[in-house]
């Protein structure tokens, strides 16, 4: 969702009209649900100085050292400007699911709410559970010889209006290789097993993909939702946003950054996504 720098509401209507026979004096009382959710991203930046004749000397080793504005055009200032950047972007690719929102922190896993903490938020009040039938807890621990049967238990726990998305997955590396492991072991004389990566999962009609997520790693939960429904919340309008590599010190160059960013789910409600709860090895 590009464009927000501040709290905005995510609207769900859940309709409840439907034909009845034929009655002259028919009228139903309104039973159409409009519930919000809300998104909002929150203002990040950064600072980062280097000394471009230092990086020739000792990085590089060979070179003409520049001085002046002409330093962000050599090549050694390109190349730590395209690092940083780099950087920028890992580092909240690693946080996307555990960011924990923090106005006194220092990294960018306190810049936002990650989903993973906005789904462990809903399950703490209650708003996912087995009982709204938008949660799965796993019996028992996942490996690779159950990790097929596991797939297609959460698969079919789902809604039916779940069931008949396409969606994803979304899941740590583990589980996609203990998948394929499995697969290998139940389906070694299958015909139609012709390759060992296996990223649909059986049963769901072509409609579930495994996404491995490396930034999953270590959390205790898995989480089946169609793409659409989880957002994440950007500025691209306002003169807020913006990069810049300027020269405020005699020696060095300063790479200034700054961005809005926050994530949210755009339902929870079991039409939309199956939280899965891992159990335990």
């Amino acid at each position: 969702m590009p464009g927000v720098t501040a709290p905005t509401k995510l609207p769900s209507v859940e309709g409840a009209g439907q034909f009845a026979p034929y009655r002259r004096d028919r009228r139903s009382a309104s039973a159409t649900k409009v519930g919000y959710r809300e998104i909002t991203s929150y203002l990040g930046n950064v600072r980062e100085d280097f000394e471009p004749l230092e990086i020739i000397q000792t990085l590089l080793g060979r070179g003409t050292a520049t001085l002046g504005d002409a330093q962000m055009q050599a090549p050694s200032a390109r190349l730590v400007i395209a690092a940083v950047m780099r950087s920028l972007g890992h580092h909240l690719h690693e946080v996307l699911f555990t960011a924990r929102r923090n106005p006194d922190g220092d990294t960018t896993a306190d810049l936002f709410d990650g989903w993973g903490t906005i789904l462990d938020r809903e399950m703490e009040d209650g708003n996912i559970s087995v009982a709204k039938n938008n949660l799965i807890e796993l019996t028992e621990a996942v490996d690779g010889t159950n990790a097929v049967d596991v797939a297609k238990e959460v698969e079919r726990s789902c809604d039916p209006h779940l069931r008949k998305q396409h969606k994803f997955l979304f899941c740590d590396p583990e589980f996609a290789d203990f998948y394929n492991d499995a697969y290998l072991v139940t389906h070694n004389s299958v015909p139609y097993n012709k390759k060992y990566e296996q990223p649909i999962v059986e049963g769901s009609f072509n409609k579930t993909t495994i996404v491995p997520l490396d930034c999953l790693a270590g959390t205790d939960k898995y989480i089946l939702t169609p793409g659409s429904n989880m957002l994440y919340a950007y500025d691209n309008m306002s003169d807020l946003t913006r990069m810049e590599v300027k020269r405020w010190e005699p020696w060095a160059m300063t790479i200034a950054a700054a961005m809005f960013f926050g994530t949210q789910f755009r339902s929870i409600d079991r039409r939309f996504l199956k939280v899965v709860k891992l159990k335990s090895a």
